[in-house]
C-alpha cells in the first residue's frame, strides 16, 4: 500500500490512483471490496485451483523449489523494486527456484484471495485487507512486512506548512472520498473535531493546493510530495503514523497451512531472497528505479527521476530503529499491537494471533544472522 497513481491531469498522466483502489481495505476500517460480493467462496472459486507445488529433489540430489509466484500488490511500479532486484540478481534462484513469477496487481486484484487459493505462495497487501479477508475465513497471515509505517501524509506548500495535526484546525483540506474513512479515523485518534476543518472534496492530482485554493491534501508520502517535487513545487509533509496512527504496510502473506511441513522451507527460502533483495534496494534506490523504468514497468511510461525519489522516500518507511536491530520485513511485538489497535479505531478488530505470525522469518533470522545486517 504505497505509492498510489494520479489520474491523468495537470501533474501528472499516471495511471489509475492508487488510493480507490486501497478503499477496500483502508485503514478506516473499510472491508475488502473483492470480499463483498458473493463472500469469500466466490472469489476463491474464481482464482482456481491450488499451483503452488511442494518442493522436490533434482536428479543430482539438489532442491528444486520449482516457481516462486508471488502476487503483487498493484502496478509494476518502483514500490516493488527489492523484487525486481532479487529477481534480476538471481536471489531467488539462488535458493532454489527453478522460475520466478511476479504476478502483476491492479484494481481488480486481490493480493489475499490470489494467496488464500493457491495461486501464488506469497502476496504484498496490507493489515485491513488480509483483516477483511480473515475475518470471511480466508486460511491466511501475514508473515513481515516491507513498510514499518504506513505512507499517509498530509501535505503542503512549504511556503505555508502544516507541521502537525493541530496546525489543521481552521484551515482547508483536500481530502479524497475514498480517503474519508482514514480521515475520520485519524481525527478520533487525535481528538480533533471533524467539524473544526473544513474538508474540500477533491480528486487525486494535488493541483488545487498549488493554486492556494486548498491548505492541506491528503497523500501518500512516496507520491505526490515527488510529483511536485520533479513540477519544481516544494512541499511539507507529516505522516499519519507518526500521529497516533501507526501500521505497518506492504505487507507479506501467506496461507497459515505453509508455515510448516515442505511449504515452510518454500517460504524460508522466498524470505531469504526477498530479504537480498530489499536490502540492494534501500542501498541503491537508482538502481531499482532504473529496472522499474526500463524493464519491470516499461509499459508504464515512468520516468527514473520521478521513480528514484519514491523510492528514497520509501526507504523511510522500510529502514528504522526496529530493522535495523532486528531486520528487514520483521515486526516487533508492540508494532503488531499498534496496527491491532489503528485497526481498532476504524471499527475492525481481529486477535493479534489472527492476522500474524512472524514464526517463519525469526527461522530465517535464526538461521542466517549475516541477513539482519541492512548495510
Amino acid at each position: 500500500m504505497s505509492s498510489e497513481r494520479i489520474h491523468a491531469g495537470h501533474l501528472g498522466t499516471a495511471p489509475m490512483d492508487r488510493r480507490s483502489f486501497l478503499r477496500r481495505g483502508a485503514f478506516g476500517g473499510v472491508a475488502a471490496g473483492v470480499l463483498a460480493t458473493g463472500g469469500l467462496g466466490t472469489l476463491l472459486a474464481a482464482c482456481g485451483s491450488t499451483s503452488t507445488a511442494a518442493p522436490s529433489a533434482s536428479g543430482s540430489g539438489a532442491k528444486d523449489l520449482g516457481t516462486y509466484a508471488l502476487q503483487l500488490g498493484w502496478v509494476k511500479d518502483v514500490e516493488f523494486a527489492g523484487e525486481y532486484i532479487a529477481d534480476s540478481n538471481g536471489y531467488y534462484k539462488e535458493q532454489g527456484f527453478s522460475s520466478v513469477n511476479l504476478i502483476s496487481g491492479g484494481p481488480n486484484v486481490a493480493p489475499d484471495a490470489v494467496v488464500a487459493a493457491g495461486k501464488a505462495l506469497l502476496g504484498i497487501s496490507s493489515p485491513p485487507m488480509t483483516a477483511a479477508a480473515i475475518l470471511q475465513g480466508a486460511p491466511i497471515v501475514t508473515i513481515g512486512a516491507q513498510y514499518q509505517k504506513n505512507p499517509f501524509a498530509i501535505m503542503s506548500l512549504a511556503s505555508s506548512p502544516i507541521p502537525d495535526p493541530k496546525a489543521m484546525i481552521g484551515k482547508k483540506i483536500g481530502v479524497q472520498s475514498t480517503n474519508l474513512p482514514i480521515w475520520n479515523a485519524f481525527l478520533k485518534a487525535n481528538n480533533i473535531k471533524p467539524s473544526s476543518i473544513s474538508v474540500v472534496p477533491v480528486q487525486f492530482d494535488p493541483s488545487p493546493l498549488v493554486a492556494h485554493e486548498v491548505d492541506g491534501w491528503f497523500a501518500f508520502i512516496t507520491n505526490e510530495p515527488n510529483l511536485l517535487k520533479v513540477k519544481g513545487v516544494a512541499t511539507h509533509t507529516f505522516l499519519l503514523n507518526d500521529y497516533h496512527y501507526p501500521s505497518v504496510s506492504e505487507t507479506y502473506v501467506a496461507r497459515t497451512d505453509s508455515l510448516s511441513g515442505s511449504k515452510l522451507e518454500m517460504i524460508k527460502a522466498a524470505l531469504v531472497g526477498e530479504i537480498k533483495g530489499w536490502q540492494r534496494a534501500v542501498q541503491d534506490p537508482v538502481l531499482g528505479a532504473k529496472l522499474t523504468v526500463n524493464t519491470y514497468g516499461k509499459s508504464l511510461g515512468l520516468t527514473v527521476a520521478e521513480q528514484t525519489l519514491e523510492a528514497e522516500s520509501q526507504n523511510g518507511l522500510i529502514v528504522t530503529a526496529d530493522t535495523k536491530a532486528n531486520g528487514l520485513f520483521t515486526i516487533t511485538p508492540k508494532l503488531i499491537d499498534e496496527s491491532i489497535a489503528t485497526l481498532k479505531l476504524g471499527g475492525t478488530s481481529i486477535a493479534p494471533s489472527k492476522l500474524f505470525d512472524m514464526s517463519a522469518l525469526d527461522q530465517v533470522y535464526s538461521e542466517n544472522p549475516s541477513l539482519k545486517s541492512i548495510s
